[in-house]
């Protein structure tokens, strides 16, 4: 509950008491490795089975696609890590830009980061179905595609709800068994690259800048999830250490990753073929191997992967609301935590996520649906923005409790080089997705002013009548 300024009734005491002991109870449950695991978990979903085809087209180019965004990831890790480092508490981007500019900044943070994650549910699940009709044939019955998707949905969900230790050894279990089938490609991959296999480096006949920016654009989302740690740092063991070091370790990690996928792949697949492939690691792997049991396996990876992402990215639909809830600027509802998670958050979330995913089978809106995931790539980048510049404020502004004055110069590059990626990420979304970004925002600033006005109402003292002058 909000607090209103007055004294809790008496018999609401042992309930508030009883709350706060399983609060304690079950907070502070993710160690390094699974705070690791977490933003690793979050980071690689199901994006990195189709990644290698998907920038194929441009050519060998996209490598240069990769080595830019793995810089700007990995600098916006470090911001992060730093930040965290001060404001170790649970909120993420919001806390550090409610602390640098006020509510409205904190605010839009949480608003938009909220979207950006319950969007992106319904996305994963959306594309967890299409690889479990590989094992399950259920496209040809909108029914039971349905019935899968929501199963993606609420399973995440139901692990969430139990406590954040479920949350985390979900985390740890999925990102162990996901990285095995992955590893074999990265790895494996390099014992069958064939360097005639690679096709040209600029496949599009374009100009080199505009071929680095479009194979950019493609791979933007599959970097969003360089804040979870941050986002999650009130359940995390000792987070002014372990925050920045998962966030940074984690990111390098899913960099590596996506990197060696993508040469083995581009290595192992012919160009001509790889540029038309649904499935690039299943083609990799019956390369490597013969055979065509590589779909099967990589279709199991592939679901556990995405299970693995959605297991992080629900509580992080929960925790996003949960900071400015405490604050009185969302429903006090959501900052309500029973075994250690905002479970009104979580339900809310996976409601909303499971309402789109309805509405996009039901409605045959696929192109709408694509058009809000690209609103994720908006939506994400304003918390971003917002975090960096609260970075480079606090460098600038002199407050010696905040500042490394020894770091201040590595520091603030770092904050630029993050800041100017975040634009970056803008202007990968497209304009028809800023557009419609925008419009979400607004939508916005509409229920920030009726909570601000609920709080500034409830903390004003009441009196009898207007004084007249």
């Amino acid at each position: 509950m909000l607090d209103t300024g007055t004294a809790p009734a008496p018999e609401t005491a042992p309930a508030a008491d009883e709350d706060q002991n399983q609060s304690s109870k079950h907070a502070r449950r993710f160690g390094l490795p699974i705070a690791t695991a977490l933003v690793m978990g979050n980071i690689i979903g199901g994006g990195i089975f189709l990644l290698p085809a998907s920038v194929a087209p441009y050519g060998t180019i996209s490598l240069v696609a990769f080595g830019v965004l793995t810089v700007g990831a990995i600098a916006l890790a470090l911001v992060f890590g730093r930040l965290a480092k001060r404001h170790p508490q649970t909120g993420g981007p919001y806390v550090y830009a409610r602390e640098a500019f006020g509510d409205f900044a904190g605010f839009l943070a949480a608003w938009s980061y909220w979207i950006t994650s319950w969007v992106s549910n319904a996305a994963l699940a959306v594309a967890a179905v299409g690889y479990l009709n590989v094992l399950l044939p259920i496209h040809g019955s909108t029914f039971w595609t349905i019935v899968a998707a929501l199963a993606c949905q609420w399973l995440p969900a139901l692990a969430n709800l139990a406590g954040t230790r479920y949350v985390g050894a979900v985390q740890l279990v999925s990102t162990v068994l996901k990285f095995a089938p992955l590893v074999l490609v990265a790895i494996g991959g390099l014992f069958f690259f064939d360097a005639d296999n690679l096709g040209p480096f600029q496949a599009d006949g374009g100009s080199p800048v505009g071929a680095i920016s479009a194979s950019a654009a493609i791979l933007l989302f599959s970097y969003l999830g360089v804040e979870s740690a941050s986002m999650s740092a009130g359940e995390v063991r000792d987070p002014e250490r372990n925050v920045g070091r998962a966030t940074v370790l984690g990111t390098a990690l899913a960099a590596l990753v996506y990197l060696l996928c993508t040469v083995s792949v581009f290595g192992t697949v012919a160009h001509d073929k790889l540029v038309n492939s649904t499935a690039p690691m299943t083609d990799s792997v019956n390369v490597m191997f013969g055979g065509t049991w590589g779909g099967t396996a990589v279709a199991i990876a592939a679901v556990v992967s995405i299970l693995g992402a959605l297991n992080g990215w629900t509580l992080l639909s929960a925790q996003a609301p949960y900071a400015p809830a405490k604050d009185g600027l969302f429903p006090a509802a959501f900052a309500r935590k029973k075994r250690g998670v905002p479970t009104f958050g979580v339900l809310v979330g996976v409601a909303l996520a499971s309402l789109l995913t309805i509405y996009n089978y039901t409605a045959g809106s696929e192109g709408v649906f694509e058009s809000l995931v690209l609103i994720t790539t908006f939506t994400a980048t304003v918390p971003y923005l917002l975090a960096t510049a609260a970075q480079i404020y606090f460098l600038l502004s002199g407050q010696g409790h905040r500042v490394n004055k020894g770091r201040l110069a590595r520091d603030m590059t770092l904050a630029l080089v993050a800041f100017g990626f975040s634009m970056w990420l803008v202007g990968g979304a497209g304009y028809a997705a800023v557009y419609q970004g925008v419009i979400f925002l607004f939508v916005g600033v509409l229920v920030y002013a009726w909570m601000a006005a609920r709080k500034r109402s409830r903390s004003s003292p009441r009196s009898s009548s207007p004084r007249g002058d």
